[in-house]
């Protein structure tokens, strides 16, 4: 089914009450009559429900405006959103703090965590391997939070056929056209012709793993922000009504 809403399209498949319900059933347990009632039960309900919010999974193409949607997000929610932190063989650079910006190992440890199945997903750029793993994602749950996973396609792909659960809930952020996606770029005045075309080949594979039947659970055209940005919002309300 698809929705028009002030230019921005947005295409979803139905997600069950049940999926959501365990991070609503947190909020009732965090009520006061069920503090007074039987605080020692109600402790470890909240701690087991808790866990269960589900993890949003991210991608779209570079320009498309998934990075200004989910910086507004965050900032608009810092209490009830969280980014995972990936594990990374590379160096770190000036300013990043281990454990913050990414859990840096070396390439032996990241290969031993491989084989130990500790990844939901991984991939190497540039010579150096990054990955995210199912510990980092299982903490943010547990803390009450919702789970955010910034990745590409592989690491869509990768996680859907992980054990991840409660199952993930799949969002992609859609530019109107390749056109006014290139113009974008081209605006940014940091890409070469190269770099640019690059990044124009990476996004067309995107689209075209998008259009896929069932490829995610929301797709949103981001032709106006502020009505992407409330769409995307929209998403998480049941989820930020039970965490408040």
């Amino acid at each position: 089914m698809s929705l028009f809403i002030s230019g921005v399209a947005i295409v979803n498949k139905p997600v069950s009450f049940m999926k959501l319900s365990s991070c609503l059933l947190c909020w009732h347990s965090s009520s006061p009559i069920h503090k007074i009632a039987a605080p020692a039960v109600s402790k470890i309900f909240i701690r087991k429900m808790s866990s269960n919010c589900r993890a949003a999974v991210i991608s779209g193409p570079s320009g498309g405006g998934k990075s200004t949607l989910l910086t507004k997000l965050m900032g608009e929610y810092p209490n009830s959103f969280a980014f995972s932190v990936s594990h990374t063989t590379r160096k770190p650079r000036p300013g990043e703090s281990d454990g913050k910006d990414y859990h840096f190992v070396q390439k032996e440890k990241f290969i031993e965590m491989i084989s130990n199945q500790e990844f939901l997903e991984h991939a190497e750029f540039s010579g150096n391997m990054y990955g995210t793993s199912k510990k980092s994602v299982n903490d943010i749950q547990k803390s009450g939070k919702i789970c955010i996973l910034d990745v590409e396609i592989n690491g869509v792909k990768s996680i859907k056929k992980s054990d991840l659960q409660p199952t993930p809930r799949y969002i992609f952020i859609k530019p109107p056209s390749i056109e006014i996606l290139k113009s974008r770029l081209e605006g940014r005045g940091t890409e070469t012709p190269e770099s640019l075309q690059k990044r124009l080949d990476t996004a067309a594979e995107a689209l075209d793993y998008a259009s896929k039947d069932g490829a995610y659970d929301y797709i949103i055209i981001n032709d106006s922000l502020e009505d992407a940005y409330k769409i995307f919002k929209n998403i998480f309300k049941d989820d930020l009504k039970s965490l408040q």
